[in-house]
């Protein structure tokens, strides 16, 4: 049990506490006189989390820093006037999705999601640029002047020469790489859950660094484990091939991630064994050959381990070659470890003698000796001489703690990217089936509707969002996806670009709209076999995706500072609202402002020829027309949404205006209203 403090509250320790919650960069640890290991405040750091410029503060210390650092930070910190527009022709099933895939420089789309999003992704992977000498890496406008930029710059976007090629022969290689991740984990780890958890793919380049930044941003506690995976790619080298490379896995808050897991995980932190469908085959069909003769199968399972190769996956599972009426098992250990374990007698079935107790005694109490007797878990030897074994039932241990080194082929992932799409258009995607290996580590839950959201803002190929859906098809669940990728030009003569794909983000766009295609096929033929179950025949797939593009705010320059403008240019510009934008782009600029998620179901109707939008029943309701009328508002506020907003100049009879807010006063006093 728990010792009562019996004092009151540190006052001091909860406000460090609250602190460390917030900004675990800003937590520093220190042995104090006693020896004891305490946390204090580095205020430094902190001074700069609250600040909107660059804080002054001792440079010369033990600290993980490098050149811009404090800019990094600022960057993380500061506002942008831009907003996500709807793309439908792009989209896939718009209206009933719940899946996004958003075009854009992600530092800036993870600021427009962060405060409708804040603490509500489960789970984050990302597959960032290795910085091999290679890559490309975001320039976020303070590496270098804009002449240096553009001379340098291969790639462009919508938003202006946002990619530089980052080379080895850079005198600011690893400084340009760490001022491009820093700011994109920082408000990437304001999204995620309080038990959610982030995976980062990374090679030898700069994984050093990057756990270095992960232990900053998301504290050391918080780390999980650094996982190598073995890709079997030989390369030529002069001393040794490279043929492995990392993901980095941390939690928000691992206490809380593993308290969550004992309440409702189902297979948490866990893999499926290899090569359990071949020996259940194999066990299916003795059991038609033999029926209830046990001995005869165990005859058969023995040999069908025996004829297997040794790198067969299934031979790994040759200690279950045991079978009763209940299935395949193996004998395990029944003694308790410590040595403490009880001594009583346990009969043998045929001889009625006391079995031979175990030295350390038996590994449970007496008590549960007789359900054990009845439930037939324990194995007895010939005779008592021989220590009686616990069953340990192959389907009751299909899953094991998953290890943090495993071997699959790279080469696989690319070989089914070229037959999806019958031409290869893509180098090195990034395997699904490890990606669900990893959306499933987080999300077993496969007993529960409630949704999970997958995010992935180095998006690629859209491999994460190949990986949910397939997970979803085959062990059910809500998980839902957000992918977002900047819009990098295609190579002029690579595949890709002579088959029509211009961007990167034209690729990933097709390949979910193939793979999402070809899982709902090959779901659908499952769904007419007999065996699987009723919980598998009811699945509902989607694989639909909104389509949204990064893009300057609707609004004018002067909704957000009309002091910058004299009253003549002020009388002269009679509408705040950019020309060129739609009612359904000020819809989602809205939605973000006031809280709703971008995967809102958003039904449209017309009031006397007005639009009005009806977001996530009844909680946003919008009408962005001009000159509307008291029956319009009228039917709004009847409507009683938690918001309603017009544009300003949608009241442009004065009755009108006059008589909005006792309209809602009368209809609907607790909506709040805003105007545009």
């Amino acid at each position: 049990m728990d010792k009562l403090k019996m004092q009151t509250l540190d006052g001091v320790q909860n406000n460090i506490d609250k602190i460390a919650a917030l900004f675990p960069n800003c937590i520093t640890e220190k042995v104090d006189e006693k020896g004891q290991l305490v946390h204090s405040i580095d205020f430094d750091k902190l001074r700069q989390e609250l600040s909107s410029e660059i804080a002054e503060g001792r440079e010369e210390r033990y600290q993980f820093t490098w050149p811009n650092k404090k800019k990094a930070i600022l960057l993380a910190n500061s506002p942008i006037n831009a907003t996500l527009r709807p793309c439908r022709e792009e989209s896939v099933d718009f209206d009933n999705t719940q899946n996004l895939y958003i075009e854009g420089d992600n530092l800036d789309v993870l600021k427009c999601l962060r405060e409708t999003y804040l603490g509500k992704v489960k789970m984050i992977y990302i597959d960032p640029p290795y910085n091999t000498g290679n890559d490309f890496v975001y320039d976020d406008d303070f590496a270098e002047s804009t002449s240096e930029y553009l001379a340098n710059s291969g790639q462009y976007d919508e938003q202006g020469n946002r990619l530089v090629a980052n080379t080895e022969s850079n005198g600011r290689f690893h400084t340009d790489w760490l001022n491009m991740i820093y700011p994109r984990l920082k408000v990437a780890r304001d999204l995620l859950t309080e038990d959610g958890v982030i995976f980062i793919s990374i090679d030898d380049n700069e994984v050093v660094n990057l756990k270095e930044i992960c232990n900053e941003i998301f504290g050391s506690s918080n780390f999980v484990s650094q996982i190598v995976w073995e890709q079997g790619r030989k390369s030529m080298a002069a001393q040794i091939a490279i043929n492995h490379e990392y993901c980095l896995i941390y939690c928000k808050n691992r206490i809380e991630n593993i308290k969550n897991d004992s309440l409702k995980s189902n297979h948490n932190w866990s893999d499926k064994k290899e090569g359990l469908e071949q020996i259940y085959n194999e066990y299916e069909n003795l059991k038609n050959i033999y029926g209830s003769d046990y001995n005869a199968i165990e005859k058969g399972i023995k040999a069908f381990y025996k004829s297997l190769s040794d790198d067969n996956p299934a031979k790994r599972q040759s200690q279950y070659k045991c079978v009763d009426s209940k299935g395949l098992y193996f004998p395990g250990d029944i003694a308790q470890g410590t040595g403490n374990g009880g001594r009583f007698e346990i009969l043998h079935p045929i001889t009625r003698r006391p079995c031979k107790l175990p030295k350390g005694g038996w590994r449970f109490g007496e008590s549960k000796l007789p359900e054990l007797l009845r439930e037939n878990r324990i194995h007895f030897g010939e005779d008592e001489t021989k220590v009686p074994c616990l069953k340990r039932y192959l389907k009751e241990t299909e899953y094991e703690v998953a290890s943090s080194v495993f071997y699959k082929d790279g080469r696989g992932a690319s070989k089914r990217l070229q037959v999806l799409f019958d031409n290869s258009i893509f180098d090195f995607p990034k395997d699904e089936e490890i990606i669900k290996r990893f959306v499933a580590y987080v999300t077993s839950y496969n007993d529960s509707n409630e949704p999970i959201i997958v995010l992935d803002f180095f998006s690629g190929s859209a491999t994460t969002a190949h990986a949910v859906m397939k997970l979803n098809a085959e062990v059910g669940g809500n998980r839902k996806f957000i992918m977002v990728q900047l819009p990098e030009k295609t190579e002029l003569n690579s595949e890709a670009y002579k088959a029509g794909y211009k961007t990167i983000c034209d690729i990933g766009k097709e390949r979910i709209r193939r793979a999402g295609k070809k899982i709902k096929e090959e779901l659908a033929v499952k769904q007419h076999d007999e065996r699987i179950t009723t919980r598998q025949k009811e699945l509902t797939l989607d694989i639909g995706f909104r389509v949204l593009k990064l893009d300057s705010s609707n609004m004018e320059n002067v909704y957000y500072s009309p002091v910058e403008y004299s009253q003549q240019e002020l009388f002269a510009k009679t509408e705040n609202v950019k020309s060129d934008r739609t009612g359904e782009d000020l819809l989602f600029q809205v939605m973000l402002e006031l809280g709703a998620t971008l995967d809102s179901k958003i039904e449209q109707i017309e009031i006397k020829g007005k639009a009005i939008y009806n977001v996530a029943n009844n909680y946003l309701v919008a009408c962005f027309d001009n000159e509307i009328d008291d029956s319009v508002v009228t039917t709004i506020a009847k409507m009683q949404p938690q918001y309603a907003v017009f544009r300003d100049s949608s009241m442009t009879d004065d009755s009108t205006a006059t008589n909005f807010e006792q309209i809602f006063k009368t209809y609907s006093p607790n909506t709040v209203t805003k105007v545009l």
